[in-house]
C-alpha cells in the first residue's frame, strides 16, 4: 500500500494506494498518526480512490484515524470510495460517524468551510 500525504490549510490528505488490509493497516497506522500530530493540521480526508480492497483492519485503522481527528474539534472524510468500498463502508455502519463524498476538494470544501 503506498500513501502520499499533502497538507492543504487545516486538511491534511492522506491518498492512499493499494490494499488497506491488516499488515497494511498495521505499517499505515504509526505513520499517519506521526504526521497528523506533527501537523497544524485539524481535519483529515482519506482519499480512497485508488484503494482495491479493505477489510475489517481498515475500518479499524478508519476508526482510530477518526478518534484522532476529532481530539483536535476536527474531522475524518473519507473521499473517491469505488462502489465495493462504498458497500463496506454502509455496512460497517462507519457512515453513521465518518462523512464521505465524492471527491477530495468536496471535502475539504466542506471542512473549510465548516459545513
Amino acid at each position: 500500500m503506498g500513501i502520499q500525504l499533502d497538507i492543504q490549510g487545516r486538511v491534511m490528505v492522506a491518498t492512499l494506494e493499494g490494499e488497506l488490509d491488516h499488515h497494511q493497516a498495521e505499517r499505515l497506522r504509526p505513520q499517519l498518526d506521526t504526521a497528523f500530530e506533527n501537523s497544524p493540521c485539524k481535519h483529515l480526508v482519506l482519499d480512497m480512490g485508488e484503494v482495491s480492497f479493505m477489510d475489517s483492519s481498515g475500518i479499524g485503522m478508519i476508526i482510530g484515524r477518526y478518534k484522532n481527528a476529532e481530539k483536535r474539534g476536527g474531522q475524518l472524510t473519507l473521499a473517491c470510495m469505488n462502489s465495493s468500498l462504498a458497500k463496506l463502508f454502509e455496512f460497517s455502519g462507519l457512515q453513521k460517524i465518518v462523512h464521505s463524498t465524492a471527491t477530495v476538494s468536496d471535502a475539504i470544501a466542506k471542512m473549510e468551510g465548516g459545513k
